[in-house]
């Protein structure tokens, strides 16, 4: 077995709620704050700290704006977000593929 591509995984995306978070962006143009912390069963905080670590990795922008007098919370890729993703499925891929049994 090569050891190789686990060493490869990005770490930011690799814990589990920003996995679950970057799952659900890459299918949706943009989702608010509400939709992901209702689909996913986090707390504010919880969710609050994974998005701040995706933002600061560049991979996620959050948007602030008002809907109905109300605050609204946007998070939505960013150009290198929708790339890590792409190429940290495509490195478990390749992990799944190198020790499938023969």
């Amino acid at each position: 077995m090569n050891p190789e591509p686990y060493l490869q995984l990005d770490r930011v995306i690799h814990e589990k709620g920003r996995l679950a978070i970057m799952s659900m962006l890459a299918a949706s143009p943009e989702l608010s704050f509400t939709e992901l912390r209702d689909a996913l069963g986090m707390t504010d905080g919880n969710l609050t700290t994974h998005i701040r670590s995706l933002q600061e990795t560049g991979y996620v922008s959050v948007a602030k704006s008002y809907q109905n007098r109300r605050p609204l919370t946007t998070c939505s890729l960013t150009a290198p977000g929708r790339k890590a993703f792409r190429e940290y499925v495509n490195l478990l891929e390749q992990i799944v593929q190198q020790n499938r049994p023969k």
